[in-house]
């Protein structure tokens, strides 16, 4: 699994760091997502692919391998 962010598109909501905090953070200043993790192990699939689902601005895209 390959995870990207676009930042462009983040609008801050911060629902991928509740559910994923050991592969999403968020800036301080804005908010903004800040990826951790660009090829989470295993354990940590199902998690991103729900951070990714729930993203309400879509700035999460995951290529599985």
């Amino acid at each position: 699994m390959k995870v990207s962010v676009d930042e462009d598109k983040c609008c801050g909501a911060g629902q991928c760091v509740l559910l994923a905090p050991d592969v999403f953070d968020q800036r301080e200043d804005d908010g903004i997502v800040v990826l951790l993790d660009a090829e989470p192990g295993e354990e940590l699939h199902a998690v991103t692919r729900e951070a990714a689902s729930v993203c309400p601005a879509a700035a999460i895209t995951v290529i599985e391998e």
